[in-house]
């Protein structure tokens, strides 16, 4: 097998569902390698509601180390796989965090939240559904965020009882997605890398006859497109099938 590219992920400590869908939809000759983020000790669930926010400035304190080792595999792009990190520093804030994880794994750098603002701007989304499984405060972030983007949104829903949301299925994504969308939205979006999603996004766009998107899937397509690797891939949604 040729190697084609080499992806770099920094992924929160406890995040379970990254790797398993990104390796799922990679292309063949893709490699993906993965550094985990330092979090603060916690006796609470890894994705639990509680100390969100804690965590999320934990993964940006203790950047340097997991982005310099994973430099070292000299990944053709380097994403940060956690789209909340996006929506506590809000829209137009994040360039300082992308020149420094660039900088300290010597690779160009994307962010969940940039990933995913590009897809629904290349499927020519302006009315959106979102869809988030975060605790209340972490929800309202996002959904700011989305609309400081220049997103109308049109639809919206919260996943209610995550205790972690590592610990969540398929079937409460696409639920989740169902309920969020609206007649008027143009594409749904199920917002967070550690929400599976993959498996049930085609299954979604047949049922709702629109995009689905969903973090993880953004992630690896703009990734792909950054390394240049722009092939379709299939059984993942519109997003990968048709670019």
């Amino acid at each position: 097998m040729i190697r084609r590219a080499r992806i770099g992920v920094l992924v929160p400590p406890g995040n379970p569902t990254v790797e398993p869908e990104l390796y799922r939809m990679a292309p063949s000759g893709v490699s993906i390698h993965f550094a985990r983020l330092q979090g603060p000790p916690s006796d609470e669930p890894a994705g639990g509601a509680s100390g969100m926010e804690e965590r999320t400035r934990a993964y940006r304190e203790g950047l340097d180390g997991p982005a310099q080792a994973l430099g070292e595999v000299r990944p053709a792009i380097v994403l940060l796989a956690h789209t909340a990190s996006s929506y506590a520093l809000g829209w137009g804030h994040e360039q300082p965090l992308v020149d420094r994880v660039a900088s300290l794994c010597r690779a160009p750098a994307l962010l969940a939240a940039q990933a995913v603002r590009t897809a629904l701007q290349h499927l020519g989304v302006t009315r959106l559904a979102l869809g988030t499984p975060y605790p209340e405060s972490i929800s309202r972030q996002g959904r700011a965020y989305w609309e400081a983007a220049g997103f109308q949104i049109v639809g919206y829903h919260r996943l209610a009882g995550v205790a972690d949301i590592y610990t969540e299925s398929e079937e409460r994504a696409a639920e989740l997605a169902r309920r969020a969308d609206a007649s008027t939205a143009q594409a749904v979006l199920i917002s967070g890398t550690g929400l599976p999603t993959v498996g049930v996004l085609e299954r979604l766009e047949r049922e709702l006859g629109k995009p689905v998107v969903s973090s993880n899937q953004a992630c690896l397509w703009r990734a792909l497109r950054l390394a240049g690797v722009g092939e379709p891939v299939t059984g993942f949604g519109r997003l990968l099938r048709e670019t």
